[in-house]
C-alpha cells in the first residue's frame, strides 16, 4: 500500500511552510488536512490552518501551542519535520499528496460500495446514484462535510457582506434573471436555489425560461436545459425568434427578408459561441438528470443555472404513487441544486381546479400532484396572463351562437402584446409580490413592463399582510 501515501514528501512540504510560512497560503488552497496519511501530519497541517485564520505566527511554537491544547502534539514527528530539508518549489510535492490522497478516497469508496450493495442489497439505481455522487465529490476536492463552527461562519458571512457592499449595494447578489421587475424581488436567483416556475397550459412558462437562459448566456454564464417536451431544434428556434425579435412563425416558415436573414445570422454565429447544453431525451429520471449535470458540470464548471422542462414529465420509479414520485423528485433537485452549488429552475404544472374559480391567478395550493415541491422550493413562480382566458372566453361564446344559429360579433381582438404577471408565491429569503411584465406573443419573448410599480407583499408577526407599491427606478 506504499503507493497510496509518502511520508517523506508530506514532512517536506510541512517543513516548507515552518521555513517559509508566506508559501502556507498557496499550499492551503490545495490541501486539506485528510490529505495527509500520517494523523500527527494531519494535525500540524490543522494547527497551521488556526493559525493563519487567528493572525498568528505559524512557527514550531504557536503549532505546539495549538496541539497542547488538544493532547495532539508529537515530538518526535516536530523534529523529525524539522530536520527536514525544505524545498525549493513545492507544487510538484504538494500534487503528489493530493494524487495519493484520491487513491486512498478511491479504495475507501470501493468498500463502501461492496457495503451497499452486497451487505445492505441497495437497488443498483441507487447504488449508482451514491457511486457518482462520491466519484464528483472526490473529483472537486470536496468529501463529506463536517460542522462548521461559529468563528468560521462568522468571517465567512462577514466577508460575504464585504463583497456585496464592494458591488455597490446592487439590487441583484444571486444570478441576474435579466428582468428588473423580478430583480427587485428576488435579488437574482441564488446558488443552490430550486426556482419552481408553474401555470396552466399556454401561459408561457417555457417562453419565461428561456428568456431566463437566454439571460444568463448574454451575461456570460453557462446554461444547460433538459427538455422533455420538444427537441432541441424548437427551443433554438423560440430562442432565436426571441433574440432577433423575428416572429417566429416566419422564422418556421423560412420566410425571411435580407435584413431578417442577416439578423438570424449574426443571432446564430453568437449562440454558437455560448456554453449552452440541451438534452432532450424525452426520458429521463431523477437520477439520470444528477449523473449527467454532475458531468457537464466537471467538465464544464462555467454552467450557471440549469432548466428542467417540466417537472410532471419525469420519469419514475414506478414502485410508488405519484405524488411520492414527485416529491421525491423535488427533493433530489433540491439537493442536487446544493451540491453543485448553482440554481436548478423545473417547470410544473398547476391542477385544473383553479379554472373554475372567478380570480384565475395562481395560488400555492394549485401546484400540481405534490406539496413537496412548495416545501423543497426556494423561489415559486406564478406565469398568468389574464388574456389567454379572455381568448378561450370568446371562442366559447362564438361557438355557443353559431351551434343556435346566431351571429356573434366579439368587441375583443387578440393583441400582439399581452399584460403578463408574475406572481411570486413563495420566496424564501424575500417578499412575496407581483412582477408585472409584457409578453410579446409573435417573438415568444417576456420584457419588463415600464412605468408599472411592482406590488410587494410582507407578512409581519401577526401574519396580516400589507401591500406596497414601489416606485419603478
Amino acid at each position: 500500500m506504499q503507493n497510496l501515501h509518502n511520508i517523506n514528501i508530506e514532512r517536506s512540504v510541512l517543513s516548507s511552510v515552518l521555513f517559509d510560512p508566506g508559501s502556507f497560503e498557496d499550499i492551503a488552497s490545495l490541501l486539506k488536512p485528510r490529505d495527509f496519511y500520517l494523523p500527527s501530519h494531519k494535525y500540524i497541517f490543522e494547527a497551521m490552518l488556526e493559525c493563519e485564520k487567528e493572525d498568528l505566527p505559524i512557527d514550531e511554537e504557536f503549532i505546539k501551542k495549538k496541539l497542547n491544547q488538544e493532547n495532539r502534539f508529537d515530538e518526535d514527528a516536530m523534529l523529525e519535520i524539522l530536520s527536514t530539508n525544505p524545498l525549493p518549489s513545492t507544487k510538484a510535492y504538494v500534487q503528489e499528496i493530493r494524487e495519493k490522497a484520491i487513491k486512498r478516497e478511491l479504495v475507501e469508496l470501493t468498500s463502501e460500495i461492496k457495503e451497499v450493495a452486497i451487505e445492505k442489497d441497495l437497488p443498483s439505481i441507487e447504488v449508482v446514484d451514491l457511486v457518482q455522487q462520491k466519484l464528483y465529490q472526490i473529483t472537486q476536492e470536496s468529501g463529506a462535510k463536517e460542522f462548521r463552527e461559529s468563528p468560521e461562519m462568522t468571517k465567512a458571512t462577514l466577508e460575504h457582506i464585504l463583497e456585496l457592499k464592494k458591488r455597490g449595494n446592487q439590487v441583484v447578489v444571486g444570478l441576474d434573471t435579466g428582468f428588473s421587475k423580478l430583480n427587485e424581488l428576488t435579488t437574482g436567483f441564488g446558488k443552490g436555489d430550486l426556482i419552481i416556475v408553474a401555470a396552466r397550459p399556454a401561459m408561457g412558462k417555457t417562453a419565461l425560461c428561456l428568456n431566463l437562459a437566454q439571460n444568463a448566456l448574454d451575461d456570460g454564464k453557462g446554461v444547460a436545459i433538459f427538455s422533455l417536451e420538444m427537441p432541441a431544434e424548437q427551443l433554438m428556434l423560440r430562442m432565436f425568434s426571441s433574440k432577433t425579435s423575428i416572429p417566429l412563425q416566419k422564422i418556421r416558415r423560412g420566410d425571411l427578408s435580407d435584413d431578417e436573414w442577416t439578423r438570424l445570422s449574426s443571432a446564430s454565429d453568437e449562440m454558437a459561441g455560448k456554453k449552452f447544453f440541451v438534452d432532450d431525451d424525452g426520458n429521463v429520471d431523477i437520477h439520470k438528470i444528477r449523473s449527467k449535470l454532475r458531468k457537464l458540470k466537471t467538465n464544464h464548471p462555467e454552467v450557471g443555472l440549469c432548466v428542467i422542462d417540466y417537472l410532471q414529465l419525469m420519469s419514475g420509479s414506478g414502485s410508488k404513487d405519484r405524488h411520492l414520485e414527485v416529491s421525491d423528485m423535488s427533493r433530489g433537485l433540491k439537493l442536487l441544486a446544493r451540491e453543485l452549488d448553482m440554481p436548478i429552475v423545473a417547470l410544473s404544472q398547476l391542477n385544473r381546479g383553479l379554472e373554475s374559480r372567478g380570480d384565475k391567478r395562481p395560488m400555492l395550493s394549485d401546484l400540481r400532484e405534490s406539496g413537496a415541491i412548495e416545501q423543497d422550493a426556494d423561489i415559486i413562480l406564478f406565469v398568468y396572463r389574464d388574456d389567454v382566458y379572455r381568448v378561450r372566453e370568446e371562442k366559447e361564446k362564438e361557438q355557443r351562437a353559431r351551434l343556435e344559429g346566431k351571429e356573434y360579433k366579439s368587441n375583443f381582438f387578440e393583441k400582439p402584446e399581452e399584460s403578463a404577471e408574475i406572481i411570486i408565491g413563495k420566496n424564501r429569503n424575500g417578499p412575496i409580490g407581483v412582477a408585472n411584465m409584457i409578453f410579446q406573443k409573435n417573438t415568444t419573448k417576456f420584457i419588463d413592463a415600464g412605468g408599472v410599480p411592482i406590488e410587494i407583499i410582507y407578512k409581519d408577526t401577526d401574519k396580516k399582510e400589507a401591500k406596497i407599491d414601489m416606485p419603478t427606478i
